[in-house]
């Protein structure tokens, strides 16, 4: 064979394995994006979305609900923290208000009607006395009674003046007295502890029920504050957040001097006093915000340490102090169960010549007889 047959030959072979080489990438390219694309024709109407909307993704299991492209979008459930938003006239001063703010708390509408019947006493025994005084006036005045009457002593008038008095004081007293126990009530054994302490000048809250942590609460700045839609000289960064509708155990102290736990809507008020640990039974009616100040003479800054009370209903509070940290006496029980379920580590081989290995020695010769 010719060396120009000899090559035409080898270019034919070269072209047949181009060709089916080619053949078979076509053939593995179009399978790949066969694969890859779940396309449709109508599918390319409108573009994609770039974020899932949250109609959909309220149908999502929440056990794959942080797969999706935007989890913030997944409506939260009721068994979730959410930070409340105040609500104006509610725990909080108004301008031009004339009473005392609204109460949310059992004792302090105990005390809110107690002062409402106390102004409703002092307004009738003012006014007798004004009548009795214009009556005095225009009935012996000299022109109306010329000739005085000479009576020093009248048993019945001086009977009424001191009987009557008295039977007020009276009524002033008993619910005067049922007030004062009723704020100094011991909280059951079901009561939920917090503690809150005066520092200079801040205050901090601890949860020594779910795992002893605290949170510190600063002031915030007016201008941040308003943008917050809080309000100002008032409102903090981390506020004291308890649940609502359940007894809780106040405890309060004090780091370095005096200061004074005050909430006006709730009707508590509270001194805090370095190395003792004073303690009342707070329990909020209803989820909201409720503000108040240290009202005790603490220093340069006495005026810049403002309380904030978050009060959530309970899933919401258990909620919020799982994100804490915090646990709860379930928790530890389950772990402990846990625990308890594991099968029990085996022991070490005795170092004791003789002594049995594992379990007890033989009570019986086994061993095969011949």
């Amino acid at each position: 064979m010719s060396s120009i047959q000899f090559s035409a030959a080898h270019r034919g072979a070269f072209r047949i394995f181009a060709a089916l080489f080619a053949a078979l990438v076509l053939a593995f390219g179009w399978q790949a994006a066969s694969a890859q694309s779940t396309l449709e024709p109508g599918d390319l109407v409108a573009p994609a979305p770039a974020v899932t909307p949250p109609a959909a993704l309220e149908q999502i299991d929440p056990a794959v609900a942080a797969d999706v492209a935007d989890p913030d979008a997944v409506v939260a459930g009721a068994d979730t923290y959410s930070p409340l938003a105040p609500v104006e006239g509610k725990g909080m001063p108004s301008d031009g208000l004339l009473d005392i703010q609204d109460q949310f708390s059992e004792d302090g509408r105990f005390a809110y009607d107690l002062h409402i019947g106390l102004v409703w006493m002092m307004a009738l025994i003012s006014l007798f006395v004004l009548g009795l005084l214009l009556y005095v006036v225009l009935r012996f005045n000299r022109k109306a009674n010329p000739v005085p009457s000479k009576t020093t002593h009248n048993t019945t008038i001086e009977v009424i003046w001191t009987v009557v008095p008295v039977l007020i004081l009276v009524a002033i007293a008993i619910p005067s007295i049922g007030l004062l126990a009723r704020q100094y009530e011991v909280p059951g054994e079901d009561a939920i502890t917090i503690k809150a302490t005066g520092y200079q000048w801040y205050w901090g809250y601890t949860y020594p029920d779910n795992g002893d942590f605290e949170i510190i609460s600063n002031m915030l700045d007016e201008e941040e504050a308003l943008a917050r839609g809080e309000p100002g000289q008032l409102a903090v960064d981390n506020r004291m957040v308890v649940p609502a509708g359940v007894p809780i155990r106040l405890q309060v102290t004090a780091a370095d001097v005096i200061h004074s736990f005050a909430v006006p809507s709730l009707w508590f008020k509270l001194d805090a006093v370095p190395g003792r640990l004073n303690e009342r039974l707070l329990e909020i009616e209803e989820p909201g915000v409720y503000y108040g100040q240290c009202s005790e003479l603490c220093g340069a800054r006495h005026a810049y340490m403002p309380i904030a009370v978050e009060a959530l209903p309970l899933d919401q509070w258990r909620a919020w102090v799982r994100e804490q940290g915090g646990t709860f006496a379930e928790d530890e029980a389950a772990a402990a169960a846990t625990d308890a379920a594991l099968p029990p580590l085996q022991g070490p081989e005795s170092a004791v010549p003789g002594a049995p290995g594992a379990g007890a020695a033989p009570t019986q010769d086994t061993s095969p007889t011949t």
